[in-house]
């Protein structure tokens, strides 16, 4: 198994940064490699929510179905999928940080093919990178949405 935890401190409010890695429209639009989102059930939002993601990695466009299996507002959603032989789970958790908040992603890997295995090794330092940037565009995003807007 491979586990990866990435966090940031956000200055923005709790709500606010949970609706942008929840809601999965708004998370598409927020994270750069991110070029297209089906939904695959009828729920758009929380437990029971399908999706097929499309994402840039490598300069290919990359296809992977996921669902919402935990849904807690305001503190926490996990995103599973399978894919290559490897179960694919993440939780975005959110925490207060004064009077900023805590994002913290924690993805375990783990495969079940012993070819997903080696893959999974090869591939963890550009998943990692995926990861970073993605985490990165939610602060940029969430903190943008909260400053004032200048005086005129």
């Amino acid at each position: 198994m491979t586990s990866m935890t990435v966090t940031r401190r956000i200055a923005a409010p709790v709500d606010i940064v949970f609706r942008t890695v929840a809601d999965i429209n708004r998370f598409a639009q927020v994270a750069p490699q991110i070029v297209r989102i089906e939904f695959l059930s009828d729920v758009r939002s929380g437990i029971g929510t399908r999706f097929r993601e499309t994402r840039l990695m490598n300069g290919q466009e990359v296809s992977t179905e996921l669902a919402v299996t935990e849904y807690v507002e305001n503190n926490r959603v996990r995103i599973v999928s399978e894919a290559g032989g490897t179960v694919w789970d993440t939780v975005f958790m959110v925490a207060p940080a004064g009077r900023s908040t805590e994002l913290t992603l924690v993805m375990e890997a783990r495969p079940y093919k012993l070819r997903a295995r080696i893959t999974t090794r090869l591939i963890a330092g550009a998943v990692r990178r995926a990861i970073e940037q993605d985490m990165d565009a939610v602060q940029s995003f969430c903190e943008q949405a909260v400053k004032p807007a200048p005086r005129q």
